[in-house]
């Protein structure tokens, strides 16, 4: 991929995380350590590793404590923009009204180029942000997003969405899949929120569906949404 086709990205980091409480109450969640490092980290080194060099970081919760950790972004291969949701608004402005306010940066020129976004609290360590996948959207210019999905765990059985022959995103199907809190966006999705309006994804998302707009595949690597104790430390054996 060459610089200037490069996607920009989002890593969504300003949850409270109250089911990982008390180890919540000092740290903000994605900055928890996984197997050595910063779970935000292992994000964006792969975004890096993919050629995105200019990455959101969204905040609210212990927010201070992510540029002081992570830094601008060059240690990484990466330009990280902090949008700060607790100063500027306070409080998190939930998962859209967060990407709305970081689409001045995420699409400065509101064009139609997708963009990442990724949650800053799963762990994907197989994850390489596909070039491919940003190369095949542009095939598809009626879609406002691809989502990737990953097989139910436990504590979510009943899954999220299905996937059709078409690639498209099912609201109701016989085998329903979990998103794994990645997938690739366009501004389209966002452009009618008013910065500063807190507002969450999923109606958007079930909007999308039933405009035939939310494509959607399966991911069969390694994913681990770590909401609570007990996974952080079935991720840190020992």
């Amino acid at each position: 991929m060459t610089l200037a086709a490069a996607p920009r990205a989002i890593v969504l980091a300003a949850g409270r995380g109250e089911r990982m409480r008390p180890l919540t109450d000092s740290c903000p969640k994605p900055l928890l350590v996984v197997q050595g490092r910063p779970l935000i980290e292992w994000h964006l080194v792969a975004l890096a590793a993919a050629g995105v060099r200019e990455v959101v970081v969204n905040t609210d919760w212990l927010e201070e404590q992510f540029p002081a950790v992570l830094g601008d972004g060059s240690r990484f291969g990466l330009s990280i923009h902090y949008s700060m949701e607790g100063r500027d608004h306070g409080g998190a402005l939930e998962t859209a009204g967060g990407i709305a306010k970081a689409l001045p940066w995420l699409a400065p020129q509101h064009d139609t180029a997708p963009f990442w976004v990724v949650s800053g609290d799963v762990f994907l360590p197989g994850f390489d942000f596909p070039a491919a996948a940003v190369d095949e959207m542009a095939s598809h210019p009626e879609r406002l997003a691809e989502l990737w999905m990953v097989p139910n765990a436990p504590h979510h059985p009943r899954g999220d969405y299905g996937i059709g022959p078409d690639g498209l995103a099912l609201a109701q199907a016989p085998q329903r899949y979990t998103w794994a809190s990645v997938g690739l966006f366009r501004a389209a999705m966002f452009s009618d929120i008013a910065p500063g309006t807190r507002m969450p994804l999923r109606p958007r998302l079930d909007a999308a569906i039933g405009a035939r707009r939310l494509g959607a595949r399966l991911w069969h690597g390694a994913w681990t949404d770590v909401g609570t104790p007990e996974r952080l430390a079935a991720l840190n054996p020992g």
